[in-house]
């Protein structure tokens, strides 16, 4: 019994741990450190990558983006650190880590997107599938133009890709993922919509909307 219940507490632990990871606001805090720049009053106002390459540039945006990928991988990597043999609780505890960066209490419980902090989590969790992802996030970033697409609609593609592992959390996980990123992405799709996106300058779609425009 007193094992069980110094799991228990271990796993809580956890828990607490990988929240607190995923609530460092890596784009406030490298824009304010490194740029003397708040990236929330600034762009699309977001803490997230794609803002962080906007208002910081191409460097300061990397940096952000690591970040933000190995809070995830670290959040989620509590259990396995802690001596817990159940690889499944990556997943779990990596979930504290997402709602960490999406109501981060640095920053007044507020927050990104979650996706480069997700990604992290499918690193820690299945490394092949991590780079599977990877590939069709960066795809649809070069076909669209748009990174709130590649988020959206590559996170559809992750959730059905995810039923030939045959590991139903996972794809519960993924599926979970989904409805947080449509929601969190909400006003971006609403403008896509409109036609009126705001785009990254390079890929197909940036080109499309140039040749349109002339």
């Amino acid at each position: 019994m007193k094992g069980t219940e110094g799991s228990g507490k271990m796993l809580i632990v956890c828990f607490v741990l990988a929240y607190l990871l995923g609530s460092i606001p890596s784009g406030v805090w490298i824009g304010q450190w490194c740029y003397h720049k708040d990236i929330r009053t600034a762009g699309s106002h977001n803490i997230g990558t794609t803002n962080a390459y906007r208002v910081l540039g191409p460097v300061g945006g990397t940096v952000v983006l690591v970040m933000d990928i190995l809070k995830g991988t670290l959040g989620a990597s509590l259990p396995v650190l802690f001596g817990f043999p159940q690889h499944w609780l990556i997943l779990i505890v990596g979930l504290a880590a997402v709602a960490g960066h999406t109501f981060s209490i640095f920053i007044g419980f507020k927050g990104g997107k979650a996706v480069a902090t997700s990604a992290g989590i499918l690193l820690a969790y299945n490394w092949p599938f991590f780079l599977i992802a990877s590939a069709v996030f960066f795809s649809l970033v070069c076909l669209t133009s748009m990174v709130s697409v590649a988020s959206t609609l590559g996170m559809t593609i992750i959730v059905i890709w995810s039923f030939a592992y045959h590991d139903w959390l996972l794809t519960c996980v993924a599926a979970g993922l989904w409805v947080v990123f449509l929601w969190r992405h909400k006003d971006n799709l609403a403008r896509i919509r409109a036609g009126k996106e705001n785009m990254v300058p390079f890929g197909l779609g940036q080109y499309l909307r140039k040749r349109r425009q002339h």
